[in-house]
């Protein structure tokens, strides 16, 4: 794939040169960056589909050249999406800023990858593209600043205030997840999330948990151990959709996320909110609260 990429790939024709051009692996992250960015910022994303498995996903030419253009380049890293750094390293730019949140995070390959489901690390993420934004636009500071003020008091407001209202509340609920996912946002939730780390982190990798974690996951539902069992619906494997229907069975409160950006064409905190909404009303329905 990467023979396909020429030399003088660059800003395709509909980028506007007086815009920091911007390309983000995962549109998550470029929905933050857009935010940021207004109107003095160009974004675009190289996963946007929610079907797509950025672990595994195959760049395309198309891909190579919208790369090539970036001044801005946000990839997860964390071994997430290890296609990028090829493209970046094929389409050398003097100048670009490579923001891997990983390396911002001081994560390495084999911590938790989603670490867009972290508020904190989010913060860290808004902080740092803001940073980065002035660093290449310093005549515009001031404005990125304001950006940044905004997202974080208006556009993320309600997504800050789910998290605090589920933590004021149901701070110390036992919970399950079927992946690594919720292990990023269940601490700032105050949740306790039972599940074995090994079981959350096999069923993320795609590979199958030890035989004592499928036991235990399955004893603290039918046991009715945790109190609502938290389900990536993109990663439905046949073991996890038992683990469904043991959950039902048992009268436990199922809460459904998604790895990726859902419905497509979602905003960040959109997304985020909505899944929020739905554990606060699972969280309600199990502990009558």
């Amino acid at each position: 794939m990467l023979a396909l990429i020429v030399a003088g790939c660059g800003q395709g024709s509909t980028a506007d040169s007086n815009k920091v051009q911007v390309v983000a692996a995962e549109n998550f992250w470029g929905s933050l960056a857009q935010q940021l960015g207004g109107n003095r910022a160009q974004v675009s994303s190289i996963i946007t589909n929610p079907s797509t498995d950025p672990h595994d996903y195959e760049p395309t030419s198309e891909n190579a050249r919208t790369m090539a253009g970036a001044q801005l380049a946000i990839v997860n890293g964390i071994g997430y999406d290890q296609w990028a750094p090829k493209l970046l390293a094929a389409n050398p730019v003097s100048g670009r800023i490579v923001l891997t949140v990983g390396d911002l995070l001081g994560l390495k390959q084999g911590d938790n990858p989603h670490q867009w489901y972290s508020p904190a690390a989010v913060q860290r993420v808004i902080s740092q593209i803001t940073s980065d934004y002035k660093r290449l636009d310093p005549k515009h500071s001031a404005y990125f600043e304001r950006r940044r003020r905004a997202v974080e008091s208006r556009n993320l407001a309600r997504y800050q205030q789910l998290i605090a209202r589920i933590r004021a509340r149901y701070a110390g609920v036992p919970v399950g997840a079927s992946e690594s996912i919720f292990a990023a946002m269940a601490p700032a939730l105050g949740l306790r999330l039972l599940t074995p780390t090994g079981f959350l982190t096999a069923i993320s990798e795609g590979t199958d948990p030890t035989a004592a974690d499928k036991a235990t996951t399955d004893r603290q539902i039918s046991g009715r151990q945790i109190k609502v069992w938290v389900y990536n619906s993109q990663n439905a494997t046949p073991d996890i959709q038992r683990l469904n229907d043991e959950a039902k069975a048992a009268g436990i409160p199922v809460a459904t996320v998604t790895e990726t950006m859902t419905p497509a064409g979602a905003g960040f905190e959109a997304w985020q909110v909505r899944e929020l909404e739905g554990l606060r009303r699972a969280l309600a329905k199990a502990t009558g609260q």
